[in-house]
């Protein structure tokens, strides 16, 4: 299946590119022939990145963009559409920590829902609608959580964010698939990554949780990155609306939150104060 080929001749557009799961996707794909775009909001580190991916070839374009501003993600989408359509987007960008909800104002919530849900949306309607003025077929992929199957305590706002996004991935796949548009949806389990760990496993946290997963590991980021290889070429041409489910069977233990019913309110407090500093 992932023939050097696969995705030959593919524009895409990764958000949230410059690190983590995203560059880890960003890296597949120029390997199986794409042509890559990368966003986020900090230039240097997107251009660290797309030079050390150039380095193994492939032809890979930054640009600067924060993905909560919609005038800002139209700005972008026009200049990469005045090179050539984008084939594939990516929505990866997301925003998320651990917190009791009584205690989340309602800035912090925004700064979970702006760039998981408004960004997300933002950038597919910008897509989709240049698809489909321009006759193009396209691809959405959207990276979610399996807290839209279990719902997720502490993680509240990002569990209602990806959830809506899932809405949005079965709405659009009746909508725009007779316009040529697929929309697809990965909800990957536990694979660590510098800033998530950061955020949502915190000095602390019960480290049970690998022990805790059926398979006795976490996932790793080649795993993540053949699986969006696969939904977003050709070869998932018939796969619309659906949302696959990447976590070693995690989800049908446990939603990954029970643990921390267990804290303090001491360990709540040293949590925010941590946060506020960072």
């Amino acid at each position: 299946m992932f023939e050097t080929s696969l995705l030959k001749d593919k524009r895409i557009l990764v958000t949230g590119g410059g690190s983590g799961l995203g560059a880890a996707m960003g890296r597949r794909f120029l390997a199986l022939g794409a042509e890559l775009v990368i966003c986020g909001r900090k230039l240097d580190r997107l251009e660290s990145t797309a030079s050390e991916m150039r380095s193994t070839g492939g032809k890979v374009t930054t640009i600067a963009c924060d993905v909560r501003d919609g005038a800002a993600v139209d700005g972008m989408i026009d200049q990469i559409w005045r090179e050539a359509p984008l084939d594939i987007l990516v929505n990866n960008a997301a925003a998320t920590f651990i917190a009791q909800s009584e205690h989340l104002s309602f800035r912090a919530a925004d700064a979970i829902l702006a760039p998981t849900l408004h960004g997300a949306m933002y950038c597919t309607l910008a897509a989709g609608k240049r698809w489909i003025e321009g006759k193009h077929n396209g691809v959405v992929l959207s990276i979610l959580s399996t807290s839209t199957i279990t719902g997720r305590a502490f993680t509240v706002p990002s569990a209602m964010a990806k959830s809506a996004v899932l809405a949005m991935t079965k709405s659009l796949a009746v909508e725009w698939g007779p316009k040529g548009i697929r929309t697809v949806a990965i909800a990957p389990g536990p694979f660590p990554t510098a800033g998530a760990s950061g955020q949502l496993r915190p000095e602390g946290r019960d480290e049970g949780w690998t022990a805790r997963n059926p398979m006795g590991r976490t996932g790793e980021h080649s795993e993540l990155a053949d699986l969006a290889s696969f939904l977003v070429s050709d070869r998932a041409g018939y796969i619309n609306g659906e949302m696959v489910v990447i976590d070693g069977g995690a989800h049908l233990r446990s939603s990954g939150a029970e643990d921390l019913l267990r804290w303090t309110d001491a360990q709540w407090s040293e949590q925010r104060a941590a946060r506020s500093k960072s």
